[in-house]
């Protein structure tokens, strides 16, 4: 019974503090006459308001400081060292930003798999990826019906000149497989620093086989010295051969499948490997405050990045003139999606205000917009979602990581927007076929991408291949793909926060059962296995026991109970009330 008590006062003590007025036997508590005089002074109005938003205010200051910055020093046109003065500051913040990225990740992902079982490790990991599929395949077919809408393709934009230059080999099995040697790597050093990738390599192959005869003016012809070295080109052909090879960069998906693996093995062996988990949680939290500590940099950061980047750019009101609809026509889907489909995916699952879960998010965003990177703001977004919103640390530290890496949803906007819109330029008309091809080569290519500045530009390519259209068009939107970028970077941010809301409230039953188990668990005695009397054979000792050669370090808890005494419990709380 005494158990019992406790698991419910636990149980209540998760839930937050009650609404009621303190009671002890029935009589209301005195109010308190005296306070402390060194007790903290409760700020109210505006005063609070400001000081829960101050970080908020100073990365929007920084945002809209760079905008003012840049457009005010373009007529200027600043020699190109000014403009690398003015970048440098962002410079140097966008590499503190990502040098805390692969220890943030390796240590929220241990200690978060390791507090969970292998079995709620599965569920979670089932439930995340399909949100991650789902969501992106309805961003592919949303931008497909609005650039099929909008029309922003004109043929007026093409350069002949384009045409006559290669076409790139670029194939979705490539980019597929690529997908698998990262996830997998051999070496985990080298996937801190390294990522495999296919490239095409040009190889010269003869013509002729050895069996053909040569003719008599060939065999002339190669007599002579140099008549010889100009026919020999003359006799070879060059083919495209496929080749693995590694590029600067590192494998963040390999590095999660491991630090995935690890935690959840780590789990499993008990208080054996607690030492290890307590070392990772520690290293989490040495890592967010550094986090906070290089936040309030923002303005000057954020601002450097944004003003470097616009003065950058050559001919800004006509690149903007020519492609003003292709931008709209994105920006269109990125607004839809943030602000009607999320919205509902999040009030349907967690039925909360949805637009007060992503009033907390503004500041992430932000970050991710001046960035372009969800990898650069994932420190911000992990300070954002366990401190603003409370989501549970240990479903935050599984799923923003590998939503960082897989989790595109504005990319597959942008490529499915992308592949048709040069379809568009080159007059091609596109079937069912071509436009379910570029639904699913959108989705794969997509959760393929890294979580880097322009990445979906190359995967781009993979789709053009897949229906026949001119690739060498890409470069037409490497003069927009700065903003564009920016805006698809916060769908991107967005998707990996509320997939881990409504995985959260999937997982609620599982989260609470292995908080009743670590409650059961500290209330074990500690002689015998999970608190189970096991009796002892004659002569026989306790290490030689069936029992305790049969028990793990597992806790089982009965789910049913546990949910029907939450239920009695909140029943005799609202009849209180």
């Amino acid at each position: 019974m005494e158990k019992s008590e406790k698991f419910s006062d636990y149980l209540f003590t998760k839930m937050g503090p009650s609404n009621m007025t303190a009671a002890v036997h029935g009589t209301e508590l005195p109010p308190k006459t005296t306070e402390r005089s060194d007790a903290p002074i409760e700020l109210t109005g505006y005063r609070k308001w400001l000081c829960d938003n101050l970080m908020l205010l100073v990365t929007l200051s920084g945002v809209m400081l760079g905008v003012i910055l840049g457009l005010s020093l373009r007529p200027l046109h600043l020699h190109e060292d000014s403009i690398m003065l003015i970048s440098y500051p962002g410079e140097l913040f966008m590499r503190v930003l990502k040098l805390m990225i692969l220890p943030l990740v390796i240590s929220s992902l241990i200690a978060g798999s390791a507090s969970l079982n292998a079995k709620m490790n599965g569920k979670i990991a089932l439930r995340t990826l399909f949100y991650f599929a789902s969501t992106s395949l309805f961003n592919a077919a949303l931008g497909i019906a609005l650039v099929l809408l909008i029309h922003p393709g004109n043929p007026d934009l093409h350069n002949a000149d384009d045409r006559a230059s290669d076409r790139r080999a670029v194939k979705l099995l490539d980019s597929l497989l690529d997908l698998g040697r990262n996830v997998f790597p051999d070496n985990l050093f080298q996937a801190s620093i390294q990522q495999a990738h296919t490239v095409y390599l040009p190889k010269p192959i003869p013509v002729h086989s050895p069996n053909d005869t040569v003719t008599n003016d060939t065999a002339a012809a190669l007599l002579h010295g140099v008549e010889a070295q100009r026919q020999l080109p003359e006799l070879e052909e060059v083919v495209l051969v496929r080749d693995v090879q590694y590029r600067s960069g590192t494998n963040t998906l390999g590095i999660v499948f491991f630090c995935l693996v690890f935690g959840t093995v780590l789990g499993t062996i008990g208080q054996k490997g607690q030492v290890v988990v307590d070392f990772f949680a520690a290293v989490f939290e040495v890592i967010m405050k550094m986090v906070t500590c290089v936040m309030w940099l923002t303005p000057v950061g954020i601002s450097s990045v944004i003003a470097g980047k616009i003065l950058s750019v050559d001919n800004l009101s006509l690149v903007m003139a020519q492609l003003v609809w292709f931008i709209i026509t994105v920006a269109i889907g990125v607004v839809i999606y943030q602000f009607i489909v999320m919205q509902f995916i999040y009030f349907v699952f967690v039925r909360r205000n949805p637009f007060k879960f992503y009033a907390g998010l503004i500041e992430a965003m932000l970050t991710a917009f001046a960035t372009a990177s969800t990898a650069a703001a994932l420190p911000l977004t992990f300070r954002c979602m366990n401190e603003k919103l409370r989501i549970d640390p240990r479903i935050t530290r599984f799923v923003l990581p590998i939503g960082c890496n897989i989790n595109m949803d504005g990319t597959a906007l942008f490529i499915a927007v992308a592949s048709i819109f040069i379809a568009q330029m080159s007059g091609m008309v596109l079937g069912f076929g071509e436009l379910l091809t570029v639904l699913l080569t959108s989705t794969a290519a997509s959760m393929s991408s890294a979580s880097v500045p322009s990445a979906a530009l190359v995967l781009l390519l993979v789709v053009l291949t897949a229906i026949d259209a001119p690739v060498q068009d890409v470069t037409l939107l490497f003069a927009v793909d700065w903003f564009v970028d920016r805006i698809r970077t916060t769908n991107n941010m967005l998707g990996d926060c509320y997939a881990a809301a409504v995985v959260e409230e999937l997982s609620r039953k599982e989260l609470m059962a292995l908080d009743a188990a670590a409650v059961n668990y500290q209330d074990l005695p500690a002689g015998t296995p999970n608190g189970l009397h096991v009796g002892l054979l004659e002569g026989q000792t306790e290490l030689e026991s069936p029992g305790k050669c049969q028990l793990n370090d597992a806790v089982v808890v009965d789910m049913n109970a546990v949910m029907n005494n939450v239920n009695l419990q909140q029943e005799q709380s609202n009849r209180r009330v």
